[in-house]
């Protein structure tokens, strides 16, 4: 299957490694050619620099030839413009816009695209985790692995939360840097 991704920030870098190592034939395309950096040395497919919502970039990547187009930058209207520009245009026979408003969504599935909403996603998720547990969401919210230190803050407090984010932000560097060969974190968009 030939894909085309546009957006190489966290969740296009992501979706593009997950299916190369699939076997599939993946075209990343971004304005920014230091998001590709987030992509492993492992990476098969290729790289396009540009603006996704442009038919010459579009067709460079081979749009023309794709099974699937994924438009996941940052900007609702940039993926819908994208995807628009892939179904339309190229008569790419799936898309794929991720959306962050849930009502822009509605729209633009009623233009023939399909559409993710993370907003939808990690509503309904949050939810079911507060009802029922982070086991109970098959993975989207996970459950802590350890047990608060001794001397630790409450849980609960304000104090808590400032030292979980902060250990976030500590592992989110850490992560990235092991997967994506350092730097520091930055959003590649579009």
């Amino acid at each position: 299957m030939k894909v085309i991704i546009v957006g190489c920030g966290r969740v296009g870098a992501r979706v593009a490694t997950e299916l190369d190592s699939r076997g599939e034939q993946v075209t990343v395309i971004d304005h920014n050619v230091r998001a590709f950096n987030r992509l492993p040395p492992s990476f098969g497919g290729q790289t396009v620099r540009g603006n996704g919502t442009d038919e010459d970039v579009l067709r460079s990547a081979g749009t023309e030839e794709a099974d699937l187009m994924m438009a996941l930058t940052e900007g609702d209207n940039r993926n819908a413009l994208s995807a628009q520009v892939a179904k339309h245009t190229f008569g790419v026979p799936r898309v794929v816009a991720k959306i962050n408003d849930p009502l822009r969504g509605e729209a633009y599935r009623a233009l023939g695209l399909e559409t993710i909403c993370r907003t939808i996603i990690l509503g309904d998720a949050l939810v079911v985790a507060a009802l029922e547990g982070a086991e109970a969401t098959n993975g989207f919210v996970e459950p802590a692995t350890a047990e608060p230190l001794r001397g630790a803050p409450a849980p609960g407090t304000r104090a808590e939360r400032e030292v979980q984010a902060a250990m976030d932000d500590a592992e989110d560097v850490t992560a990235e840097a092991q997967v994506f060969g350092g730097g520091e974190g930055r959003e590649g968009g579009f």
